[in-house]
């Protein structure tokens, strides 16, 4: 087995085990399982069936994600997006149904589909593979501090050590509660393991807290208040294992040819949203993980891409929304994952998910803070690489997609700022020559989103 590990993946040219990639993998597995929770709930509020969008949520995840494993061989798991689930639910269905229109998550579906196949057609001429590529160094090392930012903000956010405030926007939560107490525990133990170079620590990080709260759970410290969204910490198979068959091929091109604008428009959203989402994932996941060759482009970055956009047509076809590229996967690559092998474990974990998802969902959001937050930590080292004394294009732009990833609460945005503001300021300058033409395309792109929010 090992043998063909080594032919597939390749694991001594990238300096890694099987033993690494296999914890690496369920790592990233633990880091993003909630979206099996997620999703469901989120989309629910299409008028889909919650028990067929955690099927079609497993597999379409599996899927996407084996596909990047032996087609591209990176450590890159892919499933239902954050963000563009809640744009599917609320802003396509939601409004829609409240018109009286019947099952507008067919309509929602459809414009997936078409996203999949747009993307597919960008892959292939090379536009998605340039814009990971051709992105200028200060501004892709500058996207990878942010995605460190804005995942450490959303584990911070998980655990309830940060929340919402009328006043001061943002706030610090209550220690009094065992999710802020046990997650900022786990985080110094993560901290403690690394000091001491203990094999798999982010890994023992998420099941300490888990446990933790297991402990908590029994003692009565932690309440369990389904409404709240405080589940059971403690695995249940009460209820036996009962999966739903997911939506296949549930789609409404009678619609789409009727209303052509209007779903023009839709598919516009999820295009522009899942395109530099995917591109801001990759730069930064393979800054992190050393992926990059000595020029700083992607290798292989045709077929990454190829997977997400497969992994989207596929997703759209068994009914749910756009899978893509997971920024958590930088959790499994912190643990020292290099190779497809990494994804194969992923991979295989959201199959067996299938039938273990009492196990799987009992893990709790909270859980995942010391890795998230730890990730971010590495991820933010990149910053030293970046030249803010020479270049004011390269500087802003670059300290834009910093600051605005996790301040919007976005990595298209963080994108859009970076990449805007760099373009801007090489006209400015007098260089508009050296713009690559990808940067004045996405520049036009991030133009004609800001006039669709606009009008």
């Amino acid at each position: 087995m090992e043998q063909f590990f080594e032919r597939t993946f390749k694991l001594r040219e990238h300096g890694t085990t099987v033993k690494t990639e296999v914890m690496a993998g369920t790592i990233t597995f633990l880091a993003m399982v909630y979206i099996l929770a997620v999703n469901p709930s989120i989309l629910s509020a299409s008028g889909m069936e919650p028990g067929a969008v955690f099927t079609a949520t497993a597999i379409s995840a599996a899927f996407g994600t084996l596909f990047m494993a032996f087609y591209a061989n990176y450590p890159i798991a892919l499933a239902s997006g954050m963000g563009l689930n809640a744009y599917f639910a609320y802003s396509v269905c939601v409004p829609m149904a409240q018109q009286g229109i019947q099952d507008p998550w067919t309509i929602a579906l459809t414009a997936v589909f078409v996203e999949g196949i747009v993307f597919i057609l960008l892959t292939l001429c090379k536009f998605r593979e340039a814009l990971v590529n051709d992105v200028p160094k200060n501004l892709k090392t500058g996207i990878a501090v942010g995605i460190g930012l804005f995942i450490a903000l959303v584990g911070l956010e998980n655990a309830g050590v940060v929340v919402d405030s009328a006043s001061t926007l943002i706030d610090l939560g209550s220690f009094a509660t065992p999710q802020v107490a046990l997650s900022v525990i786990g985080l110094v133990g993560v901290a403690v393991m690394y000091n001491y170079r203990v094999p798999g620590y982010i890994l023992w990080g998420i099941l300490g807290t888990w446990l933790l709260g297991i402990g908590a759970e029994l003692v009565g410290w932690y309440q369990v208040n389904p409404e709240a969204g405080a589940y059971s910490l403690i695995p249940s198979f009460a209820e036996g294992i009962n999966l739903q068959a997911p939506y296949l091929f549930a789609f409404n091109f009678d619609f789409a040819l009727k209303h052509i604008v209007d779903f023009a428009v839709i598919v516009f959203a999820f295009l522009f949203v899942d395109l530099f989402d995917t591109a801001g994932t990759l730069i930064g996941v393979a800054s992190k993980g050393g992926l990059l060759d000595k020029d700083g482009r992607l290798p292989r970055a045709k077929e990454a891409l190829m997977a997400d956009a497969v992994g989207t047509v596929v997703g759209a076809c068994g009914g749910t929304s756009t899978t893509t590229s997971y920024v958590e996967s930088s959790a499994g690559v912190a643990a020292g994952g290099r190779t497809g092998l990494t994804a194969l474990v992923t991979g295989v974990l959201f199959i067996v998910a299938l039938v273990l998802s009492p196990i799987f969902l009992a893990i709790p959001s909270f859980a995942t803070m010391p890795a998230l937050v730890w990730v971010g930590l590495l991820m933010m080292s990149s910053v030293t690489a970046m030249d803010f004394s020479e270049d004011a294009a390269g500087a802003i732009g670059g300290f834009l997609a910093i600051i605005m990833m996790p301040f919007t609460y976005s990595i298209a945005n963080g994108i859009m700022f970076g990449i805007l503001a760099f373009v801007i300021v090489r006209i400015a300058q007098g260089r508009a020559k050296d713009v690559h033409w990808v940067m004045w395309i996405a520049a036009a792109l991030f133009l004609l989103r800001i006039v669709t929010l606009v009008i």
